[in-house]
């Protein structure tokens, strides 16, 4: 178990909706007329393969952020929280080999962390993906778009698995601003529940990180 801080600015989407929830959707969809109903049942069903796409891959929190950009604009950016099984091998060791072979090796793109929680890495990358909600019938074909996805993986003594806290936005020119808000993200991953009296914490651990979180996102 281990709890964690998000940022301002995003809404976690419901990757466990309940059953009334769903079929009260249903029939308000239903009561729409047939060509808002088309489009509205396509969006559903996006977002109801987009939802087992996640948890299919052991996602525990998605949330999707929506900033002002410096020209005016919206800029978006989607944080995802999961969990890797290590198979059963030790996920400090794990992580402090990565973590050593991101020092050794500059070239590798992996940056070793000292996080609250634990040992970590972050890796960066700029790539070409197909733009969601694009028509696959379209004769230009898939819409493709230059993205930044950063991630950090860790660990720490309250969990057999590694953590992967990934952002990625299409805002490719804003990289260094959405790396201290991944960076931010990670230092508030904490194994020890932060409702808890404080006197039942580790107050030095989970103070820092709690500074930080007040640090990066007000």
């Amino acid at each position: 178990m281990f709890w964690y801080g998000i940022p301002h600015g995003y809404g976690k989407l419901d990757l466990n909706p309940p059953r009334e929830r769903m079929e009260k959707l249903a029939l308000e969809l239903n009561a729409l007329s047939a060509e808002r109903r088309l489009r509205a049942s396509q969006v559903l069903q996006f977002y109801a393969g987009m939802v087992r796409a996640l948890t299919a891959q052991n996602v525990h929190m998605c949330a999707v952020g929506y900033h002002p950009g410096d020209d005016g604009t919206i800029v978006a950016s989607t944080l995802t929280i999961s969990t890797v099984s290590t198979s059963g091998k030790n996920s400090k060791l794990v992580i402090a080999d990565l973590a050593a072979t991101a020092a050794d090796d500059p070239a590798s793109g992996m940056r070793p962390l000292e996080l609250p929680c634990g040992l970590g890495y972050l890796t960066e990358e700029r790539k070409r993906i197909v733009a969601p909600g694009g028509d696959p019938q379209s004769p230009e074909g898939p819409r493709r778009g230059d993205v930044w996805q950063g991630t950090i993986a860790a660990t720490g003594s309250g969990t057999p698995d590694i953590i992967l806290i990934q952002l990625v936005t299409p805002a490719v020119h804003l990289a260094d601003v959405y790396r201290e808000i991944l960076l931010g993200v990670a230092h508030t991953v904490t194994f020890t529940d932060p409702t808890k009296r404080a006197s039942e914490q580790d107050e030095s651990r989970f103070g820092s990180a709690e500074a930080v979180m007040r640090s990066d996102f007000g």
